[in-house]
């Protein structure tokens, strides 16, 4: 048995021939940018002497479209959930040569289209990103207030927005050490809104073995790290509801997440690198900005390879934990999904991915001499 995709244009399943007209359809997850798609279809003329896919309305702007994937034995997943956004026409005079790009972007795009100004009283990071992704139908993940900044208070520090929403919890975010997703699960149109802290805790969704002669995953992966990022963050600053010019500091020398291996970055890089950070922030605040800026700067291993739906009995989804084994005591382990570009053909599904995590595994038992 082999994966099997269904697509879904407007709410109504795609036609038969659509399927087999595909030239190249894929799906970008990755747990930093919105989730993007790309189809190609040929382009002909109908017996009207219309375009086929042009002029026939099936791409409208902003026309709803979703790919569920389907493993062979497991339930669907809902890959991608999104919008029509742009299109690239070819026409050649051979009619043979002749096609047409799709480009879509997931529904957070609906959080982009307009700029607000409002302020945000009262409410902590994660209540305001639950807010607004209400506003939308979106559901909010249960994590989104987990792990979650100070209440904001209009006596001393109020949160002001000054952008569209999409960006503007994008940079909350970032300085919450959160990632901001919008994705559909199961069933296409039933999207839900995560504003979360990374769960490198959480059981793998699958394994990707190198060298079981019977259950191997993948042909190769490539591994690569670098220390040339802080392993602490220094900041301090006068406090915005205090007449006193003392200040108070938000050091950070820990990222809030549980290390995925022996070694966390700091012990593996053996010398410590400070970033001065200059945040502007409430004195509560320090501290979790000075942290979401070394948890973004632990991510310092990366491992990218690539597998098939079939071989690896799954399919791989951005923010989601893996196991790799049989890449040595430094790499097997646990991994988190960073990026996946699913490559859909009428055989398979063809996964390329890319991995990350804070730690390495454990030190050779003789030791390693240390920077001098």
């Amino acid at each position: 048995m082999t994966a099997t995709i269904q697509l879904t244009i407007d709410g109504s399943p795609a036609p038969a021939d659509l399927y087999d007209a595909i030239q190249l359809l894929e799906v970008e997850e990755s747990a930093d940018r919105p989730d993007v798609l790309l189809l190609r279809l040929p382009v002909n003329r109908t017996s009207a002497g219309d375009l086929r896919y042009v002029g026939d309305g099936t791409f409208e702007p902003n026309s709803s479209i979703a790919v569920v994937v389907t493993p062979a034995g497991q339930s669907g997943q809902c890959i991608f959930d999104g919008y029509v956004l742009s299109w690239r026409l070819h026409l050649d005079r051979t009619s043979g040569a002749s096609t047409i790009d799709v480009w879509a972007q997931d529904a957070s795009w609906l959080m982009s289209i307009v700029d607000t100004v409002r302020e945000w009283s009262g409410m902590t990071d994660g209540e305001v990103a639950n807010e607004i992704f209400s506003s939308y139908g979106f559901t909010a993940a249960p994590g989104n207030t987990s792990d979650d900044s100070p209440q904001h208070d209009a006596d001393s520090h109020s949160l002001v927005q000054r952008a569209s929403d999409l960006q503007f919890l994008r940079g909350l975010a970032r300085r919450n050490g959160k990632l901001i997703r919008v994705a559909c699960t199961d069933t296409p149109g039933d999207r839900t809104g995560y504003f979360i802290t990374p769960d490198v805790g959480s059981t793998p969704a699958a394994t990707i073995d190198l060298v079981d002669p019977d259950a191997w995953t993948v042909d190769s992966l490539e591994f690569d790290w670098d220390v040339m990022r802080p392993t602490e963050v220094d900041t301090s600053q006068v406090a915005l509801d205090s007449s006193s010019d003392e200040g108070v500091a938000g050091n950070a020398t820990d990222t809030g997440l549980a290390d995925m291996d022996e070694r966390g970055y700091a012990t593996y890089a053996g010398q410590a690198s400070t970033l001065l950070l200059t945040p502007a922030a409430d004195a509560p605040e320090l501290t979790l900005r000075s942290t979401a800026t070394l948890r973004e700067a632990a991510w310092f291993v990366r491992c990218r390879g690539a597998t098939t739906v079939d071989r690896l009995g799954a399919t791989l989804r951005a923010g989601t934990v893996v196991t790799i084994q049989g890449a040595g005591s430094l790499h097997s382990g646990n991994w988190l999904v960073w990026n996946v570009v699913h490559h859909v053909t009428v055989d398979t599904v063809t996964l390329r991915f890319t991995l990350v995590r804070n730690a390495i595994g454990p030190a050779p038992s003789g030791g390693l001499p240390g920077v001098p």
